[in-house]
C-alpha cells in the first residue's frame, strides 16, 4: 500500500517514536557481556615502530578519505586559537593546543574504521565507514568522548588556575612581555613546570583508558565497562610500551599543532591507523 504524506503531527509521532528507539538502541549498547572477555597479550617497543609504519601505509592509501574525515580537526585549533589570542586569553593558547592531545583518541574515531575495513577486506570509503558507527558504536563512543571532553575541560581549568597563581591573576600586557615573563623569571618557570606536571596527569589518564577503547568499540560491540577495563589492562600489562607510545603521540601532536594545527592534517591520521594497528596486536577474542 502506498503510504500518503501525512500531516504535521503524523511527522512528529514518528519522528518522537523512531529517537526513542535510537535512544533505547544506544542506552542498550552501552553494557557489556559479561562472557565477552578479550585477551591481552604482551606486545614490545618495536611493535610501537611497526604500528607507525602501518598506520602510514593507511594514510597513504586512504589519503583522500582521511582529509575529508580530519579537516575539521585542526580547524577547529585554528579557530580557537584565534579566539584565544584575546589578550586575557593568551595564557590559555598553549593549554589549548597541548590539550588537543587529549582528545586524539576520538577525533581519530574515523581512522580506526577505515583500517578495520581494508583488514576485513573491503574497499573503504567514508560511506561505509559511517555505516560502521551505527547504534552499538554510538552510544559508547559518545559517553567515552565526554569523559575526554570533561578531562580537557577540567585541564583548561587548572592550567588557568596556575598561570593565575604564578604569573597572574592580571592578564599579560602582550604576547612578547608574556613570553619574556614565562621564559625568564621564576615565576614563569614555576608556572612552565606545575603545568606541565599537571598536564602530564590528565595525559596519562586518558592515554590508560583509551589505549585501545576506541578501536575496540569500532571493532565489536564490546560494551563501554569492556572497552575501558581492557584498555586498562593493556596499559598495566605493558607499561614500557604504553609511555613510548604515549610520548611518540605527545610528540607528533606537538610537531603536528606548530604550524597552526595544520600538521595535524597529516599527524592525525598516522596515528589513527597506527593505534588500530596496536591495537589489533595487543588484544585477541576467543
Amino acid at each position: 500500500m502506498v503510504e500518503t504524506i501525512g500531516n504535521p503531527l503524523s511527522w512528529s509521532a514518528k519522528a518522537i517514536a523512531g529517537s526513542g528507539r535510537a535512544a533505547e538502541d544506544i542506552a542498550t549498547h552501552l553494557g557489556s557481556d559479561a562472557r565477552v572477555s578479550p585477551r591481552v597479550h604482551r606486545i614490545e617497543v618495536r611493535d610501537v615502530f611497526r604500528a607507525l609504519r602501518l598506520g602510514l601505509d593507511d594514510m597513504m592509501r586512504f589519503r583522500t578519505d582521511v582529509v575529508a574525515l580530519v579537516a575539521v580537526y585542526p580547524l577547529i585549533g585554528v579557530l580557537l586559537s584565534v579566539m584565544a589570542f584575546e589578550m586575557a586569553l593568551l595564557p590559555a593558547v598553549f593549554p589549548m593546543a597541548a590539550g588537543f592531545v587529549l582528545l586524539g583518541p576520538v577525533a581519530a574515531i574515523g581512522m580506526y574504521a577505515l583500517s578495520k575495513l581494508h583488514e576485513a577486506g573491503e574497499n573503504p570509503s567514508v560511506s561505509k565507514t559511517m555505516q560502521l558507527l551505527k547504534a552499538r558504536t554510538t552510544g559508547p563512543v559518545i559517553v567515552l568522548a565526554g569523559y575526554l571532553a570533561a578531562v580537557f575541560a577540567l585541564w583548561m581549568v587548572c592550567a588557568m588556575w596556575v598561570y593565575g597563581a604564578t604569573l597572574g591573576p592580571e592578564p599579560p600586557v602582550s604576547a612578547g612581555q608574556f613570553v619574556n615573563d614565562a621564559l625568564t623569571t621564576p615565576r614563569g618557570w614555576s608556572m612552565i613546570w606545575i603545568g606541565c606536571g599537571i598536564g602530564a596527569i590528565f595525559a596519562g589518564l586518558v592515554l590508560v583508558t583509551s589505549l585501545v577503547s576506541f578501536p575496540m568499540l569500532v571493532d565489536r560491540p564490546v560494551g563501554l565497562p569492556v572497552a575501558v577495563t581492557t584498555s586498562v589492562r593493556v596499559a598495566v600489562k605493558n607499561p614500557l610500551v604504553t609511555a613510548v607510545w604515549g610520548a611518540t603521540i605527545a610528540f607528533g601532536m606537538f610537531l603536528g599543532s606548530l604550524p597552526i594545527f595544520i600538521g595535524l592534517i597529516l599527524v592525525l591520521p598516522v596515528l589513527g591507523h597506527a593505534t588500530w594497528h596496536l591495537y589489533r596486536k595487543a588484544v585477541s577474542f576467543d
